[in-house]
């Protein structure tokens, strides 16, 4: 029996935790398929870091990250890269994830080369081209050239059906965030002393590294934070800093050396888990997140003006509150100061899947002529 050959690229880390479970699922199903790994490092160290954890071998590494890396040469180092690996590799199916640039050059790149496409975490939508900026558009162009479209809920699906693609390439699936969340809470779960928490204070867990909060979004974010800390004694602050300079530079000039406040940098992910774990609320302006904290019961409030995610603002475990600093002020107090408004956000039902998303996937990947 000939096996079908699956190349799967993907480059930064979000994209590796939620690639990597449907890449351990392709290698147990050996017998079918056959699978081949290109990393394109839009992101170099936050990236090794997932593929060790989940003991993933790259078989190809293309190391494009650049300082200072921007649009124009990263779809183009992207695009002509993976055109050489996919010559080379000549696969049945490239898959892609969710709304980098690394999946949206690679689509095109299989495109091109006339080989299908399957796109993981399909069917996402803000409904505005600038927010997230560029990746409300990677995905919408990504999702118009696959030949497979795995949607992570309903909301996901009528999405992909309004846009015109047939409900034939369109499979539900959930989400293989929640499969990496499982997983590694199971296997992987670690301490987190080293962070020298205060086990007597409600952990506020923050990330905030999105392009479109670069400048005043993210200053006001901090005097948020500055704020909250100095209101109420019984909370500390984590933050772990992406190395992202229109990060690093204001968050360290307002929040630096600040009582309650740790600053630290990117974790691992199996340590990241167990922050969430461990965090009373977190603030996000993450993709994924959104997606994770509810598994784990914690009230999840965006830093953002839209997302592509709206069915977890449906269901209450997640709200939107932007990057007002008197709005994101106004509502932490409120889940602080009141427990059934806390409760109702903890326990409300996680619509992004069962841990059982990459069987799914695999099971039509098997099934590819």
């Amino acid at each position: 029996m000939t096996k079908i050959k699956v190349l799967t690229i993907f480059g930064t880390r979000p994209e590796a935790i939620k690639m990597a479970p449907l890449v351990k699922e392709i290698e147990k199903n050996s017998d079918a398929l056959e699978s081949v790994v290109c990393v394109t490092a839009q992101h170099r160290e936050i990236l090794d870091q997932v593929l060790e954890l989940f003991d993933i071998k790259s078989d190809f590494d293309l190391n494009i990250m650049k300082d200072n890396q921007n649009l124009w040469s990263l779809t183009s180092d992207v695009l002509l890269k993976t055109k050489e690996v996919i010559e080379q590799v000549k696969p049945d199916v490239v898959l892609v994830h969710g709304d980098t640039t690394t999946s949206m050059a690679a689509a095109l790149s299989a495109f091109y080369a006339k080989v299908p496409v399957g796109h993981v975490e399909a069917g996402l939508r803000t409904f505005d081209k600038y927010y997230p900026f560029p990746e409300e558009i990677n995905r919408v162009f990504t999702d118009s050239v696959c030949t497979y479209l795995f949607a992570p809920t309903d909301k996901s699906c009528e999405n992909l059906i309004k846009s015109q693609i047939p409900q034939t390439h369109i499979y539900k699936t959930g989400n293989t965030v929640i499969d990496a969340l499982l997983y590694t809470i199971k296997n992987h779960e670690v301490e987190i002393d080293g962070l020298n928490l205060n086990p007597d204070l409600k952990t506020i867990l923050l990330t905030s590294h999105r392009r479109e909060n670069f400048g005043e979004p993210i200053k006001q974010i901090c005097e948020a934070v500055l704020e909250l800390v100095s209101k109420n004694k019984n909370i500390e602050v984590v933050y772990p800093v992406h190395p992202n300079l229109n990060v690093q530079k204001p968050v360290y000039e307002l929040l630096e050396n600040k009582e309650r406040i740790h600053l630290i940098k990117p974790l691992e992910y199996a340590q990241f888990c167990s922050l969430m774990k461990k965090s009373h609320i977190i603030l996000t302006d993450s993709g994924g997140v959104q997606e994770e904290a509810p598994s784990l019961a914690k009230p999840v409030l965006v830093l953002r003006d839209t997302t592509e995610r709206p069915e977890a603002i449906e269901y209450g475990t997640v709200k939107l509150v932007g990057t007002d600093k008197n709005k994101i002020v106004s509502t932490v107090q409120k889940l602080l100061d009141d427990t059934n408004e806390y409760n109702k956000m903890a326990e409300a039902v996680n619509p992004y899947g069962d841990g059982l998303a990459s069987k799914r996937i695999v099971d039509v990947l098997k099934k590819i002529k």
